[in-house]
């Protein structure tokens, strides 16, 4: 198996340890059940970034390749990024019990991304119009 395979492996079974754990201890220790979510969650995220780390990199050598360091390639990423951290903290306030803030992160995100896409979208209509002939 490769190291991406033995990360995701890892991965998986740190989370159903942990969900096991978290599961048996929430009838008779809730606040432990909560914490374990919690210290999992953080390390299952820093194993994500660190497996992310060579994706960074092969897209930034890719990008100078084709040259494109430019506004659209940067509202892409930025939006990406907004996407992930959007639905990492839904996912926790979810976890909490917390629907309805879950909710109102996610609109946030959302127009967040409508946002930082306002730029692209200008873009498209100037050209549209210009084959239009306006």
């Amino acid at each position: 198996m490769g190291f991406i395979e033995m990360d995701m492996i890892k991965i998986i079974g740190i989370a159903m340890v942990s969900a096991a754990f978290s599961v048996v201890l929430k009838k008779k220790n809730p606040e432990f059940s909560l914490l374990i979510s919690f210290l999992a969650g953080i390390l299952l995220l820093f194993m994500i970034l660190s497996a992310i780390q060579p994706l960074l990199e092969r897209i930034s050598s890719f990008m100078q390749v084709i040259h494109a360091g430019s506004e659209q390639v940067q509202i892409l990423f930025k939006a990406l990024g907004v996407c992930f951290i959007t639905q990492i903290a839904c996912d926790c306030c979810k976890d909490m019990g917390e629907s309805a803030i879950a909710a109102k992160v996610e609109t946030a995100g959302k127009v967040t991304v409508l946002v930082l896409s306002l730029p692209l979208f200008e873009q498209i209509l100037t050209v549209a119009g210009e084959l239009i002939g306006r």
